[in-house]
């Protein structure tokens, strides 16, 4: 006679289902020879359009050459990378790495899994080749029972040739990628960019320790030289780059507009931020790719929470609201605008008071970039020189403005917290790698895009402050880019921005 404990324990070792495989068990997937073969035939041939070739194409050489030139005679390894879970089976949209995204021109939701490689040339130059896993044929099992790659399952992928007349690169499957990294390997070094794919990474440490090369944490520090590197060459973006972040504010321009046509609906509902969010999102994803950020959307004492984005209090008459939000169009490119809004269309004389110090600040910021000789930092000490004026005037700091602006002082940052500007473009934060010397102590150069945002946040328990400052925040953020000539305009100079086209842009979208 077998016990209970017996019997659990002979269960136990006929199961022996992976966890990792058992998802697959909610459902039954038809398995025999019969429905192999008549899922395999009997489909019509596919409508047939060779894509054009992409505008971007045309830059890529120079891209490339910029990526390659520090690492003469190496094989740089570029990966999109995968998809990001987001809980159990289910993932987040793709979006590809940002360096993969610069130096094979591919936007939208384009190209998991792929991965760009600059092999060493017979030339001092780099040979790109993009791999990725092509469309499969509709007589194989990958067409309707792969849910990564199947037509059936993620719709039609492009094939090596559709991706080359789009990209202008030479591809390859996936499947060959092992042994074009291996190539000549020892002889060549190889360089991956961190983080981008863990499965990529690994493959290319394992190529390196069999051909006795630095791996693992011994080759960190090269690794990291390309992050670095394909960070500083995004600083100074071309033509097409320029083009793309003027439309992803053009098309966030009309996300604002539409938020602005939201507020009476969210007046009221309990859940008013939310109904602001949800006007920006619906045209983030209509007329782009979706949200380049998590949109901030904060009424009242939230916009003094600097990235509020629970987005779940109400929107009440005579407060205002921050609204912190850019779009991501299908090239990637994403805007990063914010615009302070009276909800009832009118700002209060305290509301405009702290309102007209931020604009002030955002003009002395411009000014200080269209100096000749400008550095980075030199926008966002301008930016606080106003600030620290205005907190002087009306009482606020506890010391002189002179005091408050000194290395060992600062009393005005409990106001302004954050910096005032940073660089946009593929990230809404770009270029997050480049060296300090790059970045903040850099000359202003042709091509360098950039956000210019300060603000003042006057929290509703800040017993620094008079009450009636208590519980406003406002900032006011625009996108610049340095032209040829070296002056700085606003790419987003048609988004209102003084209290008296605020209010007008309002009355003017309320009454249509």
């Amino acid at each position: 006679m077998t016990t209970h404990s017996d019997s659990q324990e002979t269960l136990e070792a006929e199961e022996k289902q992976p966890l990792d495989a058992r998802n697959d068990n909610r459902s039954h997937r038809p398995d025999t020879q019969a429905f192999k073969e008549f899922m395999g035939s009997q489909w019509g041939p596919r409508p047939f359009e060779m894509p054009q070739r992409g505008e971007v194409a045309d830059y890529l050489s120079a891209r490339h050459a910029a990526a390659g030139k520090p690492f003469e005679g190496e094989r740089l390894v570029i990966p999109a990378g995968g998809y990001k879970v987001r809980s159990n089976d289910t993932d987040y949209r793709f979006r590809a790495h940002s360096a993969f995204a610069h130096l094979t021109g591919l936007g939208g939701e384009k190209e998991p899994d792929a991965v760009l490689v600059l092999h060493p040339g017979e030339s001092r130059w780099h040979e790109a080749v993009l791999y990725f896993m092509p469309r499969a044929s509709r007589t194989s099992q990958e067409f309707y029972s792969d849910a990564r790659y199947g037509e059936f399952w993620v719709g039609a992928r492009p094939s090596l040739e559709e991706m080359e007349a789009l990209t202008g690169l030479r591809c390859a499957h996936i499947d060959s990628l092992r042994d074009a990294l291996a190539k000549d390997a020892g002889q060549v070094s190889l360089r991956v960019v961190p983080q981008a794919d863990v499965s990529v990474e690994a493959l290319v440490n394992e190529v390196r320790q069999q051909a006795g090369l630095p791996f693992g944490g011994d080759a960190r520090e090269i690794d990291e030289a390309l992050d670095e590197h394909l960070s500083e060459i995004r600083l100074c973006k071309d033509a097409f780059e320029v083009e793309q972040l003027q439309h992803a504010v053009n098309v966030t321009h009309s996300g604002f507009m539409n938020i602005v046509k939201s507020l009476p609906r969210a007046i009221g509902h309990r859940r008013g931020e939310r109904v602001v969010e949800g006007a920006f999102g619906t045209v983030a994803r209509e007329e782009g790719n979706g949200l380049g950020y998590d949109t901030i959307a904060a009424s009242g004492n939230h916009a003094n929470t600097l990235h509020w984005i629970d987005n779940d209090g109400e929107v009440r008459p005579g407060d205002l609201i921050l609204v912190d939000a850019g779009v991501e169009i299908d090239s990637l490119y994403t805007a990063d605008i914010t615009r302070t809004l009276p909800v009832d269309g009118t700002f209060t004389p305290i509301q405009a008071k702290i309102y007209q110090a931020v604009l002030d600040a955002c003009e002395a910021s411009l000014a200080a970039a269209n100096q000749p000789g400008a550095r980075f930092r030199d926008v966002h000490w301008a930016a606080m020189e106003v600030i620290t004026a205005r907190l002087e005037e009306w009482g606020l700091l506890p010391v002189s403005a002179k005091e408050s602006l000194s290395a060992t002082g600062q009393q005005h940052r409990r106001w302004m917290p954050h910096g005032t500007s940073h660089h946009l473009g593929l990230d809404v934060h770009d270029c997050a790698k480049a060296r300090r010397e790059m970045y903040q102590d850099a000359l202003l150069m042709p091509g360098m895009t950039f956000t210019i945002e300060p603000g003042l946040y006057f929290r509703a328990d800040d017993y620094a402050v008079p009450e009636e400052y208590r519980g406003i925040g406002v900032r006011i953020e625009d996108d610049c880019v340095v032209n040829e000539d070296g002056s700085v305009t606003r790419l987003s100079e048609d988004i209102p921005r003084t209290i008296a086209d605020v209010e007008a842009w309002i009355a003017e979208l309320h009454n249509s």
